[in-house]
C-alpha cells in the first residue's frame, strides 16, 4: 500500500491550498480515507474523513466550513481543499487509508499512512 501526499507549501493567512493524495496497492473504493495533521510540538489530530463510496464526510470543528475533503475513486485520489488558512493550520498533513468503509475520526482506525506534506501559513 502506498500513499503519496502533495500540494503543501507556504501561504499567507487567508489564502488557499489544495492537497492531493495518490493511493495504490489497495481497492481504493472499498475504504474510507482521512486527512490528519501534526503541528510542531503537538500530537497528530484528525482533520477530515470521507466514506468509501457514499460521499459522507466528517470534519474537525476547527476546519469545518473552511476545508473540504473529496475523492475520485476511479483515479485513486483523495483531496483536501483548504480555504481561509490561518497560522494555526500550520502542520504536516497526512493522508491515510481507513480499516473499513466508514469515515472514522480516530487515527487508530487507519492502518496505512502516507509520508505527509508540510503546510505553512504565515501571518
Amino acid at each position: 500500500v502506498q500513499l503519496q501526499a502533495s500540494g503543501g507549501g507556504l501561504v499567507q493567512a487567508g489564502g488557499s491550498l489544495r492537497l492531493s493524495c495518490a493511493a495504490s496497492g489497495r481497492n481504493f473504493s472499498r475504504y474510507a480515507m482521512g486527512w490528519f495533521r501534526q503541528a510542531p510540538g503537538k500530537e497528530r489530530e484528525f482533520v477530515a474523513t470521507i466514506h468509501a463510496h457514499d460521499g459522507s464526510t466528517n470534519y474537525a470543528a476547527s476546519v469545518k466550513g473552511r476545508f473540504r475533503i473529496s475523492r475520485a475513486n476511479a483515479a485513486g485520489m483523495l483531496y483536501l481543499e483548504m480555504n481561509n488558512l490561518q497560522p494555526e493550520d500550520t502542520a504536516v498533513y497526512y493522508c491515510a487509508f481507513a480499516a473499513g468503509a466508514w469515515p472514522y475520526t480516530l487515527s487508530a482506525h487507519y492502518p496505512f499512512w502516507g509520508q505527509g506534506t508540510l503546510v505553512t501559513v504565515s501571518s
